[in-house]
């Protein structure tokens, strides 16, 4: 239910609006080729996990394989991910709230959701596993109502906003590309936040009782929840209704059934998304605590971070993590319409930065068991390393597109250097004590 949580999120109940905006029909090709490579990277995280499940995930893997400043890269460009898109989500819940209530000033529902999720990951991983699969399944029922109705009003013809559904709708409006495959390129970064956290199926590995046994079903869950959720979803909403009929800053969900008629839809789905916003700041604690206190346990990072309570939740990571969002409320006083936008755009980074670390590990596994050194698990990523080398070439066009996109997508090209340059410094402000706990010179609590 984690990994189904994980790739069902904003990116598809609000951010689907602006790209069907933007790209028309060709939101559910580009869709389909990021899921394809989404899986991929799940594929090959799930691989890694039959090797040796860690719920140090893929920062464990990348210390084994490629050494400590990779498993240093890797942890601190997955804090950035989930620090910025936790921000971003404090902040949708605000926005979502605002609806019931639009006079409450947007950094107060930010600070409550804050508050109530860190109590929750505070307890117990239990009582986190709870409350993600409610997340989860207020998701997925969303949708699956969603589609019901859709498929029942595409058989019966019953026109939507003075539209009749069908193929027509797509055919008769410039048909998958009407706006060129340019634009169709651009919308390639917001498709890939879309699919963040399906990772997280490997961060949960540590504390499920039967890893070899659970991690396969669920990695290899992802890859048709993502074809029927994603790409079904948007080939059922450009049937239902043209393309141009959905906008930036509203769902498309809200879109059709309030073009149908369903009364007090547009409050319904806020919930949803709301559930949806609440359970990302809900994994980006649980995740960002257990990837910390694996770095912390190398010294890559605060010595405090390591730190556990009796219940088993590394609470001194979970603290950290808290404290950014935290910087998200105060940016939510600041400057309310463009806290959203500034976090997603940083967020994209880690991302990138985390899924190509996944691709980089598991490559090396990869190579060591072609020279003997180790035995793959019989659970693997098909053809590797080709889809390794074409996943990497896929996550740097990405990158390289993230320019066009003006202004956003410069801020963040533009940000890169900076970032760096923090890593950099970072892995020396380490460095020794580092080498001094691989040397068993230093203890760690």
């Amino acid at each position: 239910m984690i990994a189904m949580g994980g790739a069902i999120g904003t990116g598809l109940f609000l951010g689907a609006g602006s790209r069907l905006h933007s790209a028309g029909p060709a939101l559910a090709v580009v869709y389909a080729i990021a899921g394809v490579f989404a899986f991929f990277v799940v594929r090959a995280m799930g691989e890694l996990v039959m090797h040796r499940p860690s719920s140090g995930s893929f920062v464990s893997y990348s210390r084994e394989f490629l050494g400590e400043k990779a498993a240093f890269f890797a942890g601190w460009m997955y804090f950035l991910n989930w620090a910025t898109s936790g921000i971003a989500d404090v902040t949708a819940t605000a926005k979502y709230v605002q609806f019931f209530w639009p006079e409450v000033q947007q950094w107060i529902p930010a600070l409550v959701a804050l508050l109530v999720v860190l109590g929750v990951n505070m307890v117990s991983v239990r009582l986190f596993g709870e409350l993600e699969f409610w997340f989860a399944a207020v998701k997925v029922l969303a949708l699956v109502v969603f589609m019901v109705i859709g498929i029942v009003v595409l058989v019966t013809q019953q026109p939507v906003g003075g539209h009749v559904p069908g193929p027509s709708l797509i055919t008769d409006n410039g048909g998958f590309f009407p706006a060129g495959v340019l634009p169709a390129l651009m919308i390639l970064q917001g498709v890939v936040f879309a699919y963040a956290a399906i990772e997280m199926v490997g961060v949960t590995a540590g504390e499920t009782g039967e890893p070899r046994k659970v991690i396969p079903k669920a990695v290899n869950a992802v890859g048709w929840r993502i074809a029927v959720f994603y790409i079904g979803s948007v080939l059922l909403l450009v049937m239902l209704l043209p393309w141009s009929a959905y906008h930036d800053g509203e769902s498309p969900f809200v879109t059709f059934l309030s073009q149908l008629g369903v009364p007090g839809a547009a409050g319904i789905m806020d919930l949803v998304v709301l559930t949806a916003a609440l359970s990302s700041v809900n994994s980006g604690l649980y995740s960002t605590g257990r990837i910390l206190r694996s770095l912390s346990v190398a010294g890559s990072a605060p010595k405090f971070t390591a730190k556990m309570s009796r219940t088993g939740v590394p609470y001194g990571g979970v603290f950290l993590t808290a404290g950014i969002y935290l910087l998200g409320v105060i940016l939510n006083m600041v400057v309310p319409s463009h806290a959203f936008e500034i976090a997603l755009n940083f967020s994209a980074v880690g991302i990138l930065g985390t899924w190509s670390m996944i691709m980089i590990s598991h490559l090396v596994m990869v190579r060591r068991a072609r020279r003997g050194e180790i035995e793959r698990p019989s659970y693997r990523l098909p053809l590797a390393p080709v889809t390794n080398y074409v996943t990497l070439a896929f996550l740097l066009l990405v990158l390289a597109l993230s320019y066009f996109d003006y202004p956003a997508g410069r801020i963040m090209i533009y940000g890169l250097p900076g970032i760096v340059l923090l890593l950099v410094v970072g892995w020396f402000a380490v460095r020794k004590r580092v080498q001094r706990i691989a040397a068993g010179e230093e203890a760690v609590e």
